[in-house]
């Protein structure tokens, strides 16, 4: 076992944390991959030469120190690739690293539904439940042939490869990642356009404070907006410039909205991610000269300070809106 795949359990609104726990992983190694918001990969090969620990007595270490140094605990699982070592996860609770050595992966993936294994959507689970390939095992057995009849020549021996065992998957270096989401579900399907808003404007507060607590802007602003019917539409809107200001965020996401033309649509959750992240201090500003968006502007930054000392429900919802 010699891949690690971390989640920290950082709370919902902590994500700023994450960089400073990467680096806890590269005091080990430099071959960490981060998983936003709360994870990371980390190859220990040359970290068990080095240290003369397995990858197992290294995860205890790391458990130790993001509790001691951040009050952080989290959940670990090892395995022999990247594949196997997210699955571990899975099983995996504090305290306790859940290992899978290469002699007992085709074991423990045995017994596992088809779409437990990453990269299996659920076009592809469909495909194999419906010939009776409903386990991973059973996908295991099957003839590699049948499977790439099913699924296509690469996709068929991969996947076979997979289910026996065989990771071939690589951990590969990176920052932390150039997008930020999150997500409003409503408690029922919502047919009141007033509370749709209501959702986006939140969302837009919580990813303009997100991008401001990690010093980073954004160019892009998507908006998922999630159906009772389980289908979905998605609209990307490029920024006039790089922001992290919560109003215009805001506007963004309205103006999304609003060129859906929902017609009573039964929305269950709407989704607005910021994309091509960049550092703050890098980003062109358009001077307004505009006294309410300069007073706008400090007031963010006090609302961020109170957040940062008291927490997320420090500052109103819809506080930062005029």
């Amino acid at each position: 076992m010699t891949i690690l795949c971390v989640r920290f359990q950082l709370p919902p609104t902590d994500e700023a944390a994450l960089p400073e726990l990467l680096g806890l992983l590269e005091e080990f190694t430099p071959v960490v991959e981060a998983l936003p918001p709360d994870g990371a990969l980390a190859d220990l090969r040359g970290a068990e030469r080095y240290f003369g620990r397995t990858a197992v007595e290294l995860a205890s270490v790391i458990r130790v120190r993001a509790l001691a140094r951040y009050g952080v605990d989290c959940v670990i699982g090892a395995g022999p690739g990247p594949t196997l070592a997210r699955m571990a996860l899975r099983d995996a609770r504090p305290g306790v690293t859940c290992a899978v050595s290469p002699d007992s992966a085709a074991e423990f993936l045995a017994g596992k539904p088809v779409g437990a294994l990453p990269g299996v959507g659920p076009a592809t689970a469909r495909t194999l439940c419906a010939y009776g390939l409903d386990t991973l095992g059973r996908v295991a057995g099957a003839p590699p042939a049948t499977l790439q009849r099913l699924l296509g020549a690469r996709a068929g021996r991969e996947l076979h490869e997979k289910a026996n065992g065989v990771d071939r998957g690589r951990v590969v270096p990176n920052a932390v990642s150039r997008s930020l989401a999150t997500e409003r579900p409503f408690d029922r399907d919502e047919l009141d356009p007033g509370r749709h808003r209501r959702a986006l404007l939140s969302a837009a507060e919580e990813i303009g404070a997100r991008l401001r607590a990690v010093d980073k802007v954004c160019r892009v602003l998507t908006l998922t907006v999630r159906y009772a019917d389980r289908s979905a539409t998605t609209r990307t809107r490029t920024l006039p410039e790089p922001t992290a200001h919560t109003p215009a965020l805001t506007r963004a996401a309205y103006g999304m909205y609003e060129a859906l033309g929902l017609q009573r649509a039964r929305v269950r959750a709407v989704v607005l991610r910021a994309e091509a992240l960049g550092p703050a201090e890098e980003a062109p500003h358009q001077l307004t000269f505009d006294p309410v968006d300069e007073r706008v502007r400090r007031i963010e930054e006090v609302a961020d300070r109170a957040r940062a000392r008291f927490g997320p429900r420090a500052v109103i919802p819809g506080a930062l809106a005029a």
